[in-house]
């Protein structure tokens, strides 16, 4: 058994997934199943598409390439760099965009290959991530793309919470439908996709309050962590453990709570401050920052407390816990998106399917 470990149980991945999409399904929704927290780990997206998805979403150009063999549609759902246009038009059949200088290179880049690139234009609500944020310049830049060749515009979409926060309400995604018929009143122009956000925009759904006319979510940490964003409150008849993490233990001692001699900065740069609670039995778990943030995981013992972390060392005070620990005693956490994501990029945490 090698540890630090994340072990992903994908039979919980497929019933959470087949959870959502019919839940959206009978909102006449579809979902793009987003599958960059987890670095586009092809067995991991195996169970989302048994579980129904039909669009496959990530950020990275590097997770699309990795997802080829998917024989479904791939939406690119950072906006694409222009230096990465020609990789864009070869892995992705649709694109999230705002910048008219990025869609030009992409329509050259398609023209040189013969190929069609779909693309969701990004109107940006309140939530100050992508996004074009003036009304006219959105109608500018969609008679510019209807121009262009080998672009074809299929719809418009907006991205809410990631960034300030800004939750999905009935009266913002109503202006995406406002928007999708001016333009086909003025374009002659009928949208396809009206994508209306992420996880966040769940809840609207288990509200009854989704405008009727959004037709596409992005659904990622929903799926994996079984819960919608906007609240954190978890979704019926999902799993919230579909992922968890697993260390050991590597020194288990009785020692002083309150550090001795002159504090300093720790190795992050940061001057630490401590309570003395006297002396405690301290166990430190073979993870550190390099992995993941500390307070983006929860200890599956709830009388185990993590009270810090260096690059290489996860400290925890297990004085109060039940449970007989010894050095090499497997600790389980509950994950949070941050933890799944970073613990994911690490190369040193192994991911283990059960």
């Amino acid at each position: 058994m090698c540890y630090p470990r994340v072990e992903i149980n994908l039979v919980k991945i497929r019933n959470n997934t087949k959870k959502l999409v019919e839940m959206c399904n009978e909102n006449n929704i579809d979902v793009v199943g987003v599958t960059k927290v987890f670095c586009g780990k092809p067995k991991i997206v195996r169970e989302m598409v048994k579980g129904g998805i039909r669009v496959i979403g990530d950020s990275r150009i590097e997770n699309l390439k990795k997802l080829k063999r998917f024989k479904l549609p791939k939406l690119l759902l950072r906006l694409p760099m222009i230096s990465e246009a020609e990789e864009v038009v070869q892995y992705a059949d649709i694109s999230l965009n705002s910048e008219i200088s990025t869609i030009r290179k992409l329509s050259k880049e398609a023209k040189k290959r013969n190929l069609r690139h779909k693309i969701i234009l990004m109107v940006d609500l309140g939530d100050l991530r992508e996004g074009i944020f003036d009304e006219e310049e959105i109608f500018e830049t969609v008679e510019i793309m209807i121009s262009l060749d080998n672009i074809d515009l299929i719809g418009i979409g907006t991205n809410l919470t990631c960034y300030g926060g800004i939750l999905p309400e009935k009266s913002n995604l109503q202006r995406l439908l406002t928007l999708k018929e001016t333009i086909r009143k003025k374009y002659k122009l009928n949208l396809k996709v009206v994508s209306g956000g992420n996880s966040s925009s769940l809840h609207l759904i288990e509200e009854g309050d989704m405008p009727k006319g959004i037709n596409q979510l992005r659904l990622g940490e929903s799926i994996v962590l079984g819960r919608e964003t906007a609240y954190g409150n978890t979704i019926e008849d999902t799993y919230q453990d579909a992922m968890t993490l697993q260390c050991e233990i590597i020194e288990l001692q009785n020692k002083p709570s309150l550090p001795i001699g002159t504090i300093g900065m720790d190795a992050f740069g940061n001057v630490p401050s401590f309570n003395d609670k006297g002396t405690r039995k301290r166990a430190i778990c073979a993870i550190g920052r390099q992995d993941v943030d500390p307070t983006d995981i929860l200890p599956g013992d709830k009388n185990v407390e993590i009270i810090g972390s260096s690059s290489d060392h996860l400290i925890l005070d297990v004085t109060d816990s039940n449970e007989n620990y010894s050095v090499g005693s497997i600790l389980r956490f509950s994950l949070k998106y941050g933890s799944v994501l970073s613990l994911f990029t690490s190369e040193y945490v192994k991911k283990i399917y059960v």
